[in-house]
C-alpha cells in the first residue's frame, strides 16, 4: 500500500457555540465563495460543546482571535493510505478500520498522537508536524511512502528523514468511558459545487439549527444507518496517545465497518446500525460538513 502526506499544513480550531455569530462571515466565505479563498482543506463538525474546524494556513487566516476561538498549538499534516488501486469488497470493514492495524496501532505503540476524520469517500489521518519523521520511520516497512509538493507525489527516503524512530516513555493510553446515544445516522455526500444551490438551507442548519432536508444529499446505495460510540468523559485533550487505537483495533478484529471522527473536545465513531450489537472484546482537495452529532446526544 501507499502512504501519501499530503500537501497541506492544518490546524485544529473550535469555536464556542455562544461566539458562532462572530464567525458568520468567514464561515460563509470559507464553504460557499470558494474562489474567494485560497483554502483547499476544509472540515466543520458540530457537536455540543462547540464547532470544530480543522482547515489549512490559507482558510485559517479567514479567522480572527477571539475569545470564542480556541487554536491547538501544533500544525498537522494529513495522511492518506492509498491501496494501489484496489477497490475493497463490498463485505469487508469500511471506515477506520481498514486501516487501524497498518497505520493506528503502530503509530500508537510509538506514543504518536493523531487526529482522525472519516469522510464518505476516504480517511484522514492526521499528525503533528514535528512528529513526521518517527511517523515515517515507524510506518516506511508497511509502506511506500510519498508526499506532495506542488501537486507532485515525491517518494520520501529513508536518508531524508531526520531524527528516526524515538520511542518515548510515556505510560499508556488512558481508558476512556464511552457513551453510545439512541440517535441513528446517515454517512452522507455532498458535492462542494452544489454549494450554492443549497446556500440557504445550509445557513438554516448552521446558525438556525434547522434540519437537513435528507432529499439534498446522495447516501449509499443501501440506505444504511449508523450509530454513534462517543469516546471521553471530560475533554480529551491532544497529548495523549492510543485513543483512536482503543476504538478502531478491536472494531477491526471483529470486521466491523465505522467511520472515526475526531473533534477539539471528544472522539466520535459511528458504527453500522446492524453490526451495533456484534459483542466487541475491548482493549487496554476536501471539503467535510459533519452535522447530526449534536441532535440529542442524551436521549
Amino acid at each position: 500500500m501507499d502512504l501519501h502526506i499530503l500537501d497541506h499544513r492544518l490546524r485544529v480550531t473550535s469555536i464556542s457555540k455562544s461566539g458562532l455569530e462572530r464567525f458568520t462571515h468567514p464561515l460563509i466565505k470559507l464553504i460557499f465563495l470558494r474562489n474567494r479563498t485560497r483554502c483547499k482543506f476544509f472540515s466543520l463538525t458540530e457537536t455540543p460543546e462547540n464547532f470544530t474546524l480543522v482547515l489549512d494556513e490559507e482558510g485559517f487566516k479567514e479567522l480572527q482571535p477571539s475569545e470564542h476561538l480556541q487554536v491547538e498549538s501544533s500544525t498537522w499534516l494529513p495522511l492518506n493510505v492509498v491501496s494501489n488501486g484496489n477497490v475493497s469488497s463490498s463485505s469487508q470493514a469500511v471506515g477506520v478500520t481498514k486501516i487501524a492495524k497498518s497505520v493506528i496501532a503502530p503509530l500508537a505503540q510509538q506514543h504518536v498522537s493523531v487526529f482522525m476524520l472519516s469522510t464518505y469517500q476516504t480517511d484522514f489521518i492526521l499528525v503533528r508536524e514535528k512528529d513526521l519523521s518517527v511517523v515515517v520511520s515507524t510506518l516506511k516497512e508497511e509502506f511506500s511512502i510519498y508526499q506532495e509538493v506542488k501537486g507532485e507525489s515525491v517518494p520520501v527516503r529513508c536518508q531524508d528523514v531526520t531524527n528516526g524512530l524515538q520511542k518515548n516513555g510515556k505510560e499508556g493510553p488512558t481508558v476512556h468511558p464511552v457513551l453510545i446515544p439512541q440517535n441513528q445516522f446517515c454517512v452522507m455526500s455532498l458535492d462542494p459545487d452544489t454549494l450554492p444551490s443549497i446556500a440557504t438551507t445550509l445557513i438554516d442548519v448552521l446558525f438556525y439549527s434547522s434540519r437537513f432536508p435528507s432529499d439534498l444529499l446522495f447516501t449509499s446505495s443501501s440506505g444504511e444507518l449508523w450509530r454513534m460510540v462517543r469516546i471521553g468523559g471530560q475533554p480529551l485533550g491532544f497529548d495523549e496517545c492510543g485513543i483512536v487505537a482503543q476504538i478502531s483495533q478491536p472494531l477491526a478484529d471483529s470486521d466491523i465497518s465505522a467511520y472515526y471522527i475526531s473533534t477539539f473536545s471528544f472522539d466520535h465513531a459511528l458504527v453500522s446500525f446492524h453490526q451495533a450489537a456484534t459483542p466487541v472484546h475491548s482493549r487496554r482537495n476536501s471539503f467535510t460538513l459533519t452535522t447530526g452529532i449534536s441532535n440529542h446526544l442524551d436521549d
